[in-house]
């Protein structure tokens, strides 16, 4: 399953650059947190006039959620996205089976979307990519490995491997959202133009989460090395 989420992820991405519709994919499957906020009743500080004019009229905000998910904005946006997924994915599937893993995901990207809708309401920006749900299957991975060792090269600063446990490398990760995503509580856009609250819902999703779809781990618990580049 996590393969196919690899290969679902870049397919979308590869149709968007060969199909030469990227904008249009975006603002037609991003969440739109003031549109969304407002189809929950939410009221987003967003004149009326420009709700309709941005807003999709077929309830497609609610479908958004999911497909957001498999958007990306650029190559960078993709490619680190889909390096973490790598890496990390695998174990968490092995420990929940392929079809809860799958639901894990789906459940982490949602909540991860939901928690930065209502923390940047007024938002009329799409939100896209896989990091909200991903960052849930960081959560797992932290619960069910946290000493595992993790490769980590730091380019372009350090070109020789070395060796983190999971829970110093995804901690200070965490640490880094957290730190962002409170510098920009209350604006209506992010500066960065990252969901750092995306980032923190779909994490702790994940460590919640991972305790209900987790399987018992026959044969005791093994070591995990990983590499991150």
């Amino acid at each position: 399953m996590n393969w196919t989420l690899l290969a679902i992820n870049i397919a979308v991405f590869v149709y968007m650059v060969v199909a030469n519709r990227g904008e249009q994919v975006i603002t037609d499957w991003g969440v739109v947190s003031a549109c969304l906020g407002n189809s929950l009743g939410l009221e987003p500080q967003v004149p009326p006039g420009v709700l309709v004019a941005v807003c999709p009229t077929d309830d497609r905000e609610f479908l958004q959620l999911f497909t957001s998910m498999f958007v990306h904005a650029g190559w960078a946006h993709l490619i680190g996205n889909m390096i973490f997924l790598w890496i990390f994915g695998d174990n968490v599937e092995d420990r929940m089976g392929h079809l809860r893993y799958l639901i894990f995901y789906l459940i982490c990207g949602v909540v991860a979307s939901l928690v930065q809708m209502y923390l940047s309401l007024d938002t009329l920006v799409p939100g896209v990519g896989a990091s909200g749900a991903i960052a849930g299957v960081l959560g797992a991975y932290l619960v069910l490995y946290p000493f595992a060792s993790v490769q980590v090269i730091i380019l372009p600063l350090f070109f020789i491997p070395f060796f983190v446990p999971a829970i110093v490398l995804i901690g200070v990760w965490f640490l880094m959202q957290l730190v962002a995503g409170l510098g920009e509580l209350g604006q209506a856009t992010a500066g960065s133009g990252v969901a750092w609250w995306a980032h923190i819902g779909g994490f702790i999703a994940g460590l919640v989460l991972i305790w209900f779809f987790k399987r018992p781990q026959r044969g005791g618990w093994r070591n995990s090395r990983e590499f991150m580049g």
